[in-house]
């Protein structure tokens, strides 16, 4: 029997990542398949995301973008997908190790990866290489099927991913007819404050959780900072040894 769920993300790097974040905060039931091909994986340094003055290693922020899916609630599992068919009950993506998940949506974040698509006939682009034709929010020519990311033909800046993987998780979610999705935490009072009902998606903290939040995110960045990482950056695979 396949593992069941609401989403599974194909593609473990920025698009894939921060797209669970979106899905699994808000309470859809995700999972990502990661087959640890991440371009941030081959990078020295990374010198392009916003809010990094002097850069980040790549590896660590690839983990940081793990460990916040994950605290979301999103679960990431190693695998690399070998197709995605189309059953009565959703979209079945299995794995090249057998494992078989079912989900009514599934994200496809897999930068130039889209053979273990062809059982569902989607409508692709040729640009050199092949990429998924999509809509202005990612939606491919596959009900429920969505592409975020350089998979969908965007650029391969890390912002630009992060932000594609967001807004196809927004789109998601649109579909799926959940409640809007503001996801901001605010001040206590700045909607009660004014009459108004907190926005699905949103939430009120007072002082004391304010502070209590914001001591615990330097504790994470103090302890994720603490020490250079040792792993070395993959070498392109075309480069001889």
């Amino acid at each position: 029997m396949p593992i069941e769920g609401d989403a599974v993300i194909v593609g473990g790097g920025v698009a894939g990542r921060t797209a669970a974040t979106l899905t699994a905060r808000h309470g859809v039931e995700t999972y990502v398949i990661d087959g640890g091909d991440s371009i941030l994986r081959r990078n020295a340094h990374l010198e392009n995301v916003p809010g990094f003055p002097a850069g980040v290693n790549s590896r660590l922020f690839l983990d940081l973008l793990g460990e916040q899916a994950e605290t979301a609630g999103a679960e990431l599992r190693d695998g690399r997908a070998a197709s995605v068919e189309r059953s009565t009950e959703g979209l079945v993506v299995e794995t090249e190790g057998g494992e078989r998940y079912r989900a009514p949506y599934v994200i496809a974040a897999t930068k130039n990866e889209v053979g273990y698509l062809d059982g569902l006939d989607v409508a692709t682009v040729d640009r050199g290489k092949t990429f998924l034709d999509t809509d202005e929010r990612g939606r491919t020519s596959v009900d429920g099927l969505y592409a975020a990311g350089r998979v969908a033909g965007k650029p391969h800046q890390v912002a630009v991913a992060a932000g594609h993987g967001t807004e196809v998780a927004v789109t998601l979610l649109e579909d799926d007819e959940r409640p809007f999705y503001h996801d901001w935490v605010a001040p206590e009072g700045y909607f009660t404050g004014r009459g108004r009902e907190v926005p699905p998606g949103c939430e009120e903290i007072d002082e004391d959780e304010r502070e209590a939040r914001e001591r615990r995110s330097i504790e994470v960045m103090r302890e994720r900072f603490s020490a250079p990482r040792t792993d070395e950056p993959n070498q392109h695979p075309s480069v001889e040894e």
